[in-house]
């Protein structure tokens, strides 16, 4: 997902708001209220037509009609900007009530968040799918709410595969590897495209690991880099996909994540993982295409890799019982599947998931959705993550090329966590 700008509104003046880059007006707002809330938000559009300005906007003027007493400001600034302009706002004792983003553990780490018990209804609570629960939790206290989910999926190329002679998916890497070959050997570009640039490498990286029994924590959370799983994954990748010119002719650390998508519906790809949104862009192409489970080392993976979103709640200004207020709200079951439906990306509560269960509409979501009970996601309530996210991104796709060494850089990875990880004991 490509986002790119930011925006800022105060709802009631939604309607007029001005679109532009330059745009940083921050909670001017008009009417009055008992309480002003100021909601920080990620740009899921890439238009003006389809920015999370609309959606945000949208809800905070309805739920004001039933609050009278609450007013919401709302901003929204792309991906690229957010995590700097929120540290901007606290910096300058300006810290928001509410933000929606990608990380959460350094705010719970530092006490500065409430807990989502003490913010939300029991039901709003309830409804969380487990694994994404766990994964807002730290100590196994959740102080992180899941906005947006994905799954992954292996998605290929029908027309491809029918010039190939190949009949079904693949089903382990064995019969991928061979697909591979079969689509290689009549020309097409990038076999199976693996995307190890920086963009989205953790995220590559983690399907992988899951595929071949490995992941990035153990069952107990601890960090397990270097195991002898995920050194074994990375050396097949190396020798079994890239040494044998499989993954296409740009090196996999230089081909990002929308790059190989973008192949993909050009009709250039025979296979890669790919997340809900993809769907979209393939049927803008108009690519014969469908998805599969993901294939792992002796069968299907028993797991697929999850990304979640999260919103959190400050404790500076202590609008606790209002905050709470706009929550259940924000996440009644009509605004979540607006959002998912918007933006092609998994409901976040079982009611909405149970919605788009019943509906044809959002058929092409189903096989997503039963991967999320059961997901891996990152280890966002490590302080450490950070960190071991940006080592990965930095070395993956190093380690698959003709000579690189995963046990070693893993290993070297895994040290720098294991210290890091002792230090904040």
């Amino acid at each position: 997902m490509q986002r790119r700008r930011f925006l800022s509104l105060t709802a009631a003046g939604a309607a007029t708001a001005a679109v532009s880059p330059a745009l940083a007006a921050c909670g001017a707002g008009s009417g009055s209220g008992d309480v002003r809330l100021k909601l920080v938000a990620a740009d899921y559009g890439d238009t003006s037509t389809n920015s999370s300005l609309n959606y945000w906007g949208d809800l905070a003027r309805a739920f004001e009609t039933q609050h009278g007493n609450i007013k919401i400001d709302v901003n929204v600034f792309s991906w690229t900007d957010i995590d700097k302009k929120v540290a901007e706002m606290i910096d300058k004792d300006e810290t928001p009530d509410l933000v929606q983003f990608g990380t959460y553990a350094d705010f719970a780490a530092k006490g500065m968040l409430y807990r989502a018990d003490q913010i939300l209804s029991i039901r709003t609570q309830a409804s969380f799918p487990s694994a994404i629960t766990q994964a807002g939790e730290v100590k196994r206290v959740q102080y992180a709410m899941p906005f947006g989910a994905s799954t992954r999926l292996l998605f290929y190329n029908k027309k491809l595969f029918g010039e190939a002679g190949i009949a079904k998916p693949p089903t382990d890497w064995d019969e991928l590897q061979t697909a591979a070959e079969q689509l290689k050997a009549i020309g097409v570009k990038y076999p199976y495209a693996l995307p190890f640039g920086r963009e989205e490498a953790q995220a590559e990286t983690l399907i992988w690991l899951l595929s071949g029994g490995g992941g990035y924590t153990d069952g107990y959370g601890s960090y397990m880099l270097d195991s002898p799983e995920n050194v074994a994954t990375l050396e097949w990748l190396r020798d079994e996909l890239v040494g044998k010119g499989l993954t296409g002719p740009r090196k996999p650390g230089s081909l990002n994540r929308q790059d190989a998508f973008n192949a993909f519906t050009r009709g250039e790809v025979g296979m890669l993982n790919g997340h809900p949104t993809l769907m979209q862009q393939a049927v803008g192409h108009r690519l014969e295409y469908d998805v599969a489970p993901l294939p792992g080392r002796d069968g299907l993976s028993a797991t697929t890799m999850g990304v979640a979103d999260w919103m959190m709640a400050f404790k500076k200004n202590g609008h606790r019982k209002q905050i709470g207020q706009f929550l259940d709200f924000v996440y009644s079951e009509p605004n979540v599947v607006a959002f998912a439906a918007k933006y092609r990306l998994l409901p976040v509560t079982s009611e909405a998931s149970a919605t788009m269960r019943r509906n044809d509409e959002y058929k092409s979501m189903w096989r997503f959705l039963d991967g999320l009970e059961t997901a891996q996601f990152y280890p966002f309530d490590k302080t450490s993550w950070a960190k071991v996210n940006e080592s990965l991104r930095e070395s993956v796709g190093t380690m698959v090329l003709k000579g690189g060494d995963p046990s070693t850089v893993l290993g070297e990875i895994q040290r720098t966590a294991d210290a890091t990880e002792n230090e904040e004991r």
